[in-house]
């Protein structure tokens, strides 16, 4: 979190911002009873991306997000994986009948992978920010 890789969700050069974020990930888990995964290689407990479900409450709607921290783990269908387990236990476990990812404008890997998990831009949504990309998720019978 202190690379520029997430300068579109946080202020790269405050720790104490950075470290209240992460508590936030925790704390949303014990608010919420759910959250971001901290996703990881097989066989390797390092982190390499944060996926989930994600709902804090000044997001106007449920939330898949994903971050992939680590830059080889890029292109390996790790965050792939990850989302599509995320959006079947929102769907399913959770009970959500939406989701959506909100995405930075220009970041086009994650427009790609929202697209790829049959998310399509929803021009009508509101994000938490007023020029945040909002993609809206298909229902699981509809996915690709």
């Amino acid at each position: 979190m202190l690379s520029d890789r997430s300068a579109a969700i946080s202020d790269t050069r405050d720790e104490g911002r950075i470290w209240r974020a992460f508590a936030a990930e925790i704390g949303h888990w014990d608010i919420f009873g759910y959250g971001m995964w901290a996703v990881t290689r097989t066989g390797d407990d390092t982190a390499v991306a944060l996926v989930g479900p994600w709902t804090p409450p000044d997001w106007p709607e449920a939330e898949i997000g994903w971050m992939v921290l680590d830059p080889a783990a890029e292109g390996t269908g790790i965050a792939s994986e990850a989302a599509r387990a995320a959006l079947d236990h929102a769907f399913g476990t959770l009970g959500w009948t939406t989701a959506v990812s909100y995405i930075a404008p220009g970041n086009d890997r994650s427009v790609a992978l929202a697209e790829r998990l049959g998310a399509r831009l929803d021009p009508d949504a509101t994000g938490p920010k007023a020029d945040t990309l909002v993609y809206r998720h298909p229902l699981p019978e509809d996915r690709p």
